[in-house]
């Protein structure tokens, strides 16, 4: 029995492409498009661009109205994805969030008053340390907001917004036998 080689490769190349092609479309029409309306869709989000589905993340890119609450958007987006978001980490791009120098100088401040707490798991630190900062700055607010994934900051000055997730489970290290 002879093979031909060129009707071979032709079946298994179009066979391929209406697999792959397939679970393109199908990734993009079922999973990608659905999940992008419902983000134009929660309370406090202006606009969103095409969320970036990763292996272990999901990126989403979007800008927040003036008022929106930090952990209101990112549980309700979580919450709206989760059939496309699964087991990954969801990581917010907000695009019109750009802090000014100020808050930028306050943040650097409270850095290690914050990663402190954290890691200590002193969660209520957080809040103590932004208010000192806050009344060393004038103009500058503060929001903090606690759930069971992370912890949400927001730093607002008169000019600029700048907004902080910070997740309460730091990475582990792991142990390896090969060590």
């Amino acid at each position: 029995m002879k093979l031909r080689i060129v009707p071979f490769v032709l079946s298994a190349v179009a066979t391929a492409l209406l697999l792959f092609g397939g679970w393109m479309l199908y990734k993009q029409f079922a999973v990608v498009s659905p999940f992008q309306k419902s983000i134009g869709q929660v309370e406090g989000v202006a606009s969103a661009n095409a969320p970036t589905i990763d292996q272990d993340h999901v990126s989403v890119q979007v800008t927040l109205e003036p008022d929106a609450k930090l952990k209101d958007v990112y549980e309700n987006i979580a919450k709206e994805g989760k059939d496309a978001i699964g087991n990954r980490e969801l990581q917010l791009d907000i695009t019109n969030a750009v802090p000014s120098g100020q808050l930028d100088k306050v943040w650097s401040s409270v850095l290690f008053d914050v990663a402190e707490a954290m890691e200590k798991k002193n969660y209520s630190e957080i809040p103590n340390a932004l208010q000192k900062a806050a009344a060393a700055n004038a103009g500058v607010r503060y929001e903090t907001a606690l759930d069971d994934n992370n912890v949400y900051i927001t730093l607002k000055d008169d000019t600029s917004t700048k907004y902080v997730v910070l997740p309460r489970v730091p990475a582990q290290l792991e142990v390896s036998t090969y060590a």
